[in-house]
């Protein structure tokens, strides 16, 4: 079976028949020795559609990572919906300073921007999709490109405050209902313009909906029916994202209408293999922090076989990877899967 690393990812998404487990990061890629190598530097590489496009491919072309993946901060949307973000430094994220939504009542107040392409955050997001694209040139064609996104809960959080998410998800339902009800149709809006630009995945990050910080009780009844609404009306594959250990949350999520979801090491890989790896593509899940920027590529080249071992369809790092990651812990990261298919 001769596959191009697009081909193969798409097949495994559906959980067809490949060559080999595609290896990637469907989370973030940029780390300092990739900003060296390709010349462009955080915090640029988040504001310079150039920059960016240049960034996430060195993850690809340096590190051999088999998918192109950006941004690398997501708070392009919570920033268009009026929220106060740091730029952040060389080796740290932007955060998130304030936010709109002080007051239960301020969520009737909020509204869709007719043409999110003409904010300032989301027309670089666009615009490094298209220089990804040229950059890329010829192996556009074999290479995935997959964008990241906050969720409805991610996105609800990051507009009205952690406090204010918790609590009113449990005091004020039914206006709590209201506001995710909006973040999933912002957030649609931003999906659906990446699909249209060309993109071929979108990851949906939405950890702020998961059991670490969201009651599971909450998450079947609230969070699911708002799932399976968001992943029809997606106009390509649909990929979620979960941090924490989502091991409570597993057989809702497998009938959550995503096609994949990218667990975090918390998570026992073989334990969700067995629950839902008959219902969706599982992704991961070799810890970012733990083991690709703190171990030895012997121990990466051990967790990251007995992650396939365990079932992990699409191998990739349990969430972001770690800015100072180095260069060689990424790149046995990558001949681990290789190994691992060469019976070594």
């Amino acid at each position: 079976m001769d596959l191009t690393m697009k081909e193969r990812f798409i097949r495994s998404l559906k959980r067809e028949k490949v060559d080999k487990v595609p290896v990637c990061s469907v989370t973030q890629t940029g780390t300092v020795d990739l900003m060296h190598l390709s010349g462009a530097f955080w915090p640029d590489a988040h504001y310079d559609s150039e920059k960016m496009a240049t960034l996430a491919i060195a993850a690809h072309k340096f590190a051999g990572l088999e998918a192109v993946r950006y941004p690398f901060s997501m708070f392009e949307l919570p920033e268009a919906y009026g929220c106060e973000i740091s730029t952040g430094t060389l080796d740290s994220q932007p955060h998130q300073l304030d936010f709109p939504v002080k007051d239960i009542q301020d969520i009737s107040q909020l509204s869709l921007l007719e043409d999110l392409s003409k904010n300032q955050g989301i027309s670089v997001i666009m615009d490094a999709t298209t220089a990804i694209q040229k950059q890329l040139g010829d192996s556009a064609e074999n290479v995935p490109i997959i964008a990241g996104v906050l969720g409805p809960a991610a996105l609800s959080s990051c507009l009205c405050g952690v406090n204010n998410y918790l609590m009113w998800s449990l005091l004020e339902p039914d206006l709590f209902l209201e506001l995710m009800n909006f973040c999933t149709k912002a957030s649609l809006d931003y999906i659906n313009l990446l699909y249209d630009a060309g993109v071929d995945a979108v990851l949906v990050v939405d950890s702020e909906a998961g059991p670490d910080l969201f009651p599971p009780p909450l998450f079947e009844s609230v969070v699911v029916p708002i799932y399976k609404k968001m992943t029809s009306q997606m106009n390509g594959p649909s990929l979620l994202h979960m941090c924490g250990n989502a091991t409570s949350i597993l057989e809702p999520l497998g009938n959550s209408g995503f096609m994949a979801v990218s667990i975090e090491e918390k998570t026992n890989m073989a334990e969700a293999s067995r629950i839902i790896g008959e219902k969706i593509c599982l992704i991961g899940n070799v810890s970012p922090a733990r083991t690709l920027l703190l171990e030895t590529p012997d121990v990466i080249r051990k967790e990251t076989k007995q992650c396939l071992k365990d079932g992990a369809r699409i191998l990739s790092p349990g969430c972001g990877i770690a800015p100072r990651t180095p260069l060689g812990n990424l790149k046995a990261f990558v001949s681990a899967r290789d190994e691992y298919y060469s019976g070594l």
